[in-house]
C-alpha cells in the first residue's frame, strides 16, 4: 500500500470518489481512520489518489457492503499494510467474513421465503375481493 509513482494517473477527490461510489465525507473518513494507505499529494498539498488506491476503494466497498463491520476493516487493512507475511491471517479474517455473508445470505432467503407467503396470501384475498365484485355485476 505504498503511494503510486507521481506519474501514474492520479485523481482529485471528486473524481475519485466519483469513480468508487463512496462519497468525499467518507473518503476523508476512510483516509482519517488509517482504512487508506498513504495517499498522494499534489505539489499545493491536495490528495490525489492512484488507481491503486480506486482497487483498494473497491476492496472496501466489497468489504462493507457484504456487512464487515469497520473494525474488522481496519484490522484487515493493518495486516494489508504489513505485507506479504500477513497472508494467512488475511485468508483467516476473508474466510471469517464470507461465513458471515453465507450465514447472512441463508437468513435472507428464508425471510424472502416468508414475504413471498404473505405476497401469495394477500394476492389471493384480492383475486376472492375480484371474484366477488364481478359476481355482483
Amino acid at each position: 500500500m505504498e503511494p503510486e509513482p507521481v506519474t501514474a494517473a492520479l485523481l482529485t477527490p471528486a473524481e475519485t470518489a466519483a469513480e468508487s461510489g463512496f462519497s468525499l465525507d467518507t473518503l476523508r473518513y476512510y483516509d482519517r481512520i488509517g482504512l487508506l494507505g498513504p495517499v498522494a499529494r499534489s505539489a499545493s498539498g491536495h490528495r490525489r489518489y492512484s488507481p491503486g488506491d480506486l482497487e483498494w476503494l473497491a476492496v472496501l466497498r466489497c468489504l462493507r457492503e457484504t456487512g464487515m463491520p469497520i473494525a474488522d476493516m481496519r484490522s484487515y487493512t493493518e495486516l494489508a499494510k504489513a505485507g506479504d507475511g500477513t497472508v494467512p491471517e488475511r485468508l483467516a479474517a476473508l474466510e471469517a467474513h464470507d461465513l458471515q455473508v453465507e450465514r447472512r445470505l441463508a437468513e435472507l432467503l428464508h425471510q424472502r421465503a416468508h414475504l413471498k407467503e404473505k405476497i401469495a396470501y394477500y394476492r389471493s384475498l384480492e383475486r376472492e375481493e375480484n371474484g366477488i365484485n364481478h359476481a355482483d355485476d
